[in-house]
């Protein structure tokens, strides 16, 4: 492949695309994907894989350097290689975890593997495209600041500069992925590890549910405490506080007026699968619509700022001849495949892409302004403009949805890691070749993964071995829109009206108080996810967020060193393990 001199150091060779690069970071692309796809079924939520691939790729590469001629493993390189591995492990937001399995459990449709990769990919790829034509505009122009950009960067500078810490913490990650490998191998091969929780009951009228019946138990999983360590103490903390407000007080009172019922559960089970079914809908609720509240609010500071902004950054966005060629290659892609498959009209499934186009570009300005991809927010938007475009239509609603996922996802990753570029001066046409490279692993090994994670959606899927919180909350807006207040089962309006004043109330106070009150304001979507995942993934979630701030207080230095290579090691450890008992499973 070619090679580029890097911009920084001109006239000094430096490699860039090359063969080494591009296939390293397919192969740890690969490796990673299942990771978000393991944790998004579990929980909803992924881990930018950027640092964990620069870390692996320097470590494996620098040790090849050692007693051989190969060429050093330079940062442009190793950028093409995280940049090939994120867009990969990124995979999820193609539909994988949220509207593809809703659209199984609402109309029992499968897809085989073939065409799910193709899907995947034909709606990640289109948030490329969109990226390609925004670099110039949003990075230079606006100078947006993209935190995830910026702290990859910086990482990787560290990486390369101080060898010896590099190697500190890849020790610190392979040791805690084999602790987490080896739990996660002893839980599913050897002996089920118990729960550990109180067996106390709360009075809840004809049902006396215990605690340990609510969930209220510390689950063995050191998955749960990495994210935990991830997400940081604010969010970690507001997942305690759904936890105990949903599966605390909503759950024994919902069985004390007969809203929900325990039926044949056991008396010593955890009664997840009964009590979920009605408490997803106060918790899509409440995260549905503070995320809408938080982008709206968004949209109006972006506004604002361009109105105020010079008129040479004010200058509507063209689309370059190149990205109008890739854009209608993406539409015609997008249709051919959706209208056979899904039963798209045209009309709808152009009307999709141009809306996800738009769309896209709004997720990419607010995460390039805040670090987060209102990923969720923007489906909605495209659910609920099918729900006026194509009404009480199931499966266009989702699909339709599911290209704006996909194109947000891919955009705005793709944005952070040209942020990244920008920074170590590389070549931004380079690293969107690369981004191709990572979508096509990505869509080809996640779809792999979720099938085999996920053989009987019917079955397995909003239980609590995999709550899958996403595919609840797309499938519950597609409920509703398809079917109307009928959807919802007794009692759960008024809780759903209470839950959206609360998200109304807490985006409000996160997005306009001043930012030491801001801190301290709970995470809705935190609250609204306790709601539909075990209460004790929450609370292991949050011992991993009180943890990881101890010892970042106690401890600065290790902390900043060792706490993400440590948290991604058990992220790692046994998402990885659980697909390889999957697929042993499988084969016996």
């Amino acid at each position: 492949m070619a090679q580029a001199h890097s911009p920084a150091s001109p006239g000094h060779a430096a490699p860039e695309l090359t063969l080494r690069a591009i296939l390293t970071g397919m192969l740890i692309g690969a490796a990673l994907t299942p990771c978000n796809v393991y944790s998004g079924l579990k929980i909803g939520w992924s881990f930018n894989m950027s640092v964990a691939a620069g870390l692996l790729a320097y470590g494996f590469w620098s040790l090849a350097a050692r007693g051989s001629r190969a060429w050093p493993w330079g940062i442009l390189e190793n950028n093409i290689n995280q940049t090939t591995a994120s867009s990969a492990a990124s995979i999820i937001s193609g539909g994988l975890v949220a509207p593809i399995p809703a659209l199984t459990l609402l109309t029992g449709r499968e897809l085989a593997w073939q065409w799910l990769t193709l899907w995947v990919f034909a709606v990640s790829i289109l948030g490329v495209v969109v990226a390609a034509g925004l670099r110039n505009q949003m990075l230079l122009r606006e100078r947006l600041a993209f935190p995830a950009g910026i702290a990859t960067a910086e990482t990787m500078q560290r990486i390369h500069a101080r060898g010896r810490e590099a190697f500190a913490r890849l020790r610190v990650l392979f040791g805690a992925a084999a602790v987490s490998a080896a739990l996660k191998g002893v839980n599913d091969l050897v002996v089920a590890l118990p729960r550990l929780g109180p067996a106390a009951t709360l009075p809840a009228g004809g049902a006396s549910p215990t605690l340990a019946n609510l969930g209220f138990a510390f689950d063995p999983s050191l998955l749960m405490l990495g994210f935990g360590a991830i997400i940081g103490l604010r969010a970690g903390l507001s997942l305690l506080l759904g936890a105990v407000t949903g599966w605390g007080l909503l759950a024994p009172y919902a069985l004390a007026m007969g809203w929900a019922e325990a039926g044949a559960a056991a008396p010593q089970a955890a009664w997840f699968g009964p009590l979920v079914t009605w408490l997803l809908w106060p918790g899509v609720t409440l995260m549905v619509v503070a995320s809408l509240v938080s982008f709206g609010i968004s949209l109006l500071r972006l506004w604002r700022r361009r109105r105020q902004a010079a008129p040479a950054d004010r200058a509507p966005l063209r689309l370059p001849r190149g990205q109008m060629l890739g854009l209608v290659f993406c539409t015609a892609l997008i249709a051919a495949i959706a209208m056979p498959l899904f039963g798209l009209a045209l009309w709808e499934a152009v009307t999709a892409v141009l809306l996800s186009y738009v769309l896209a570009v709004v997720a990419a300005r607010v995460s390039g302004e805040t670090g987060i991809t209102p990923i969720g927010a923007m489906g909605k938007i495209t659910q609920l403009a099918y729900g006026i475009l194509s009404p009480g239509n199931v499966i266009t609603n989702l699909m339709a949805a599911n290209i704006t996922g996909g194109a947000a996802g891919q955009c705005a990753d793709l944005m952070h890691d040209l942020r990244t570029g920008q920074i170590i001066g590389a070549t931004p046409r380079f690293q969107i070749v690369a981004q191709c490279f990572g979508v096509a692993t990505g869509a080809l090994a996640g779809s792999a993964v979720y099938l085999l994670l996920i053989p009987d959606p019917q079955a397995m899927l909003i239980t609590a071995d995999w709550p899958a919180p996403a595919v609840a909350t797309w499938k519950a807006v597609a409920e509703v829109l398809a079917g109307g207040l009928g959807a919802i089962p007794p009692g759960a309006l008024p809780a759903m009206l209470a839950a959206a004043m609360a998200g109304i109330a807490l985006a409000l106070a996160e997005r306009l108080l001043p930012e030491r009150y801001a801190r301290r304001v709970p995470s809705a979507p935190a609250i609204g996810l306790a709601f539909v995942i075990p209460a004790w993934n929450a609370l292991s979630m949050c011992l991993g967020a009180v943890i990881a701030a101890i010892v970042a207080r106690v401890a600065p230095r290790f902390g900043e060193t060792s706490t993400l290579p440590l948290a991604a090691g058990l992220v790692a450890g046994e998402s990885l393990i659980g697909v390889a008992t999957a697929a042993a499973g499988l084969l016996r």
